[in-house]
């Protein structure tokens, strides 16, 4: 595993980041997990105004909640190899299903340790907002996401089944 750094996306990203989708869509994954959406929005530029305004209290849609968004990258050649998605406090909603943090790693570097990674240094992220009690949340089925948040010192909750039958896991890591 290479040396990683987290990024915020800005438009030097645009061709690894469609690059990054397209890898995810080539192997059935339709959604990005941690992307904010990129693989909703119209086009790139779009997707770097969503992330601008859900970075600032002042203009973040009011269904959604603060948010900071980065790329994982390695150090040395700037390869985007994940994403991450940390919410600045919970909604209604995100108490329920979704958590502080969403993440991902692309398809081709997966099993290498580097979701691992990437939480724990959005972990180090959430220490600079001042979060301290941190929810995550993820599939039951989805071991090496368990194995993950477990290992960055996540403590299990509970579980319930999600709209779509699916079980759910909700863990807490407290800084």
């Amino acid at each position: 595993m290479n040396e990683l750094l987290l990024c915020s996306p800005n438009k030097e990203h645009e061709k690894q980041a469609l690059e990054y989708m397209q890898e995810h869509f080539s192997v059935g994954e339709l959604v990005l997990h941690g992307a904010s959406l990129l693989e909703k929005t119209d086009t790139y530029d779009d997707w770097l105004i969503h992330l601008e305004k859900t970075n600032n209290p002042q203009t973040t849609d009011p269904n959604w909640v603060t948010a900071s968004t980065f790329f994982a990258v390695e150090r040395v050649d700037k390869k985007i190899v994940g994403i991450i998605d940390i919410r600045h406090y919970l909604n209604d909603f995100l108490k329920g299903y979704g958590g502080h943090i969403g993440y991902g790693v692309r398809p081709s570097e997966r099993r290498k340790g580097y979701a691992t990674e990437i939480l724990r240094l959005g972990l180090e992220y959430c220490n600079t907002i001042n979060l301290t009690h941190i929810m995550l949340a993820c599939y039951k089925d989805n071991t090496a996401s368990v194995k993950t948040i477990v290992n960055n010192g996540g403590k299990f909750e509970k579980e319930f089944e999600y709209t779509d039958g699916k079980t759910v896991q909700v863990y807490w890591i407290t800084l």
